[in-house]
């Protein structure tokens, strides 16, 4: 089995079995807008200082789901042209209107990558932060942010599938036992295997600090399949469970050859 087979059917583990998805009122697959707007201040990490060492002044970053364009708005500067990638056009709506805050010129594209890979130009570094545990042909997908940068893609993944810390709440709402596959290291042996020669670096970061627990007990309902009946029960769950403060992160980047542009 390749790495890209093992990718693809480690992910595949991750589906929810069908007699309890059959019972969800709302579509478990949810990314509400409000959790990826930017901060006001947005804190530099390991991410964004690696794709900073290969932008100059004036110079341009593709954002591979971009979501609100955090990944994006800590380069800007010395970045000063951005260019958003989202399939929500919810998303798109608020990297237009961070893109006019930080006054900064700005694309944007509607789609799933790379499928709209032909029609997006190339820039100077490619970010893709948090995104690939949601692709399953993961080959073609690295090689289309490889083929869009002139200098270094930066990729920003959690170590572990991030549904992982969901373990728990899934065996007691349901009894379901969760995989724990694939890593980030997963990612580094589908590159190697591509041709792709990459550097990772592991870090611990903040999770998003609780604003309102009963929305996230209700974002947690919606994700287990559960009807809103069961609300107070989620909530009391996350009071008795409540998520860690920290996740740990995995910074993957390389740079481009210059016979590859």
């Amino acid at each position: 089995m390749s790495y890209q087979e093992h990718w693809a059917r480690s992910l595949a583990e991750w589906s929810i079995p069908s007699e309890i998805l059959m019972q969800a009122q709302t579509s478990p697959w949810i990314h509400p807008p409000a959790l990826f707007q930017i901060p006001e201040e947005i804190d530099v990490t390991i991410s964004h200082s690696r794709a900073r060492e290969a932008l100059a002044d004036g110079g341009s970053v593709l954002d591979v789901g971009c979501g609100g364009g955090i990944a994006t708005f800590a380069l800007t500067p010395p970045a000063t042209h951005v260019i958003g990638i989202d399939h929500q056009s919810e998303m798109l709506e608020m990297f237009t209107e961070n893109a006019q805050r930080y006054g900064v010129t700005c694309e944007i594209y509607e789609g799933f990558w790379p499928e709209i890979a032909g029609d997006v130009p190339i820039a100077d570094v490619v970010v893709c932060h948090h995104v690939v545990y949601n692709v399953a042909n993961i080959g073609p997908f690295l090689l289309a942010l490889n083929s869009h940068a002139r200098n270094r893609v930066v990729i920003e993944m959690p170590t572990r599938h991030p549904l992982t810390n969901m373990s728990a709440a899934w065996k007691h709402f349901w009894n379901l036992e969760r995989p724990s596959e694939p890593s980030s290291e997963d990612i580094m042996n589908v590159l190697n295997e591509i041709g792709i020669r990459a550097s990772i670096q592991h870090w611990s970061g903040p999770l998003r600090d609780r604003v309102d627990i009963d929305q996230d007990a209700d974002f947690l309902r919606i994700r287990l399949c559960l009807p809103p009946e069961r609300l107070s029960d989620v909530r009391e769950f996350l009071v008795m469970n409540p998520p860690p403060r920290q996740r740990e992160i995995a910074t993957i980047w390389w740079d481009v050859e210059s016979e590859s542009n």
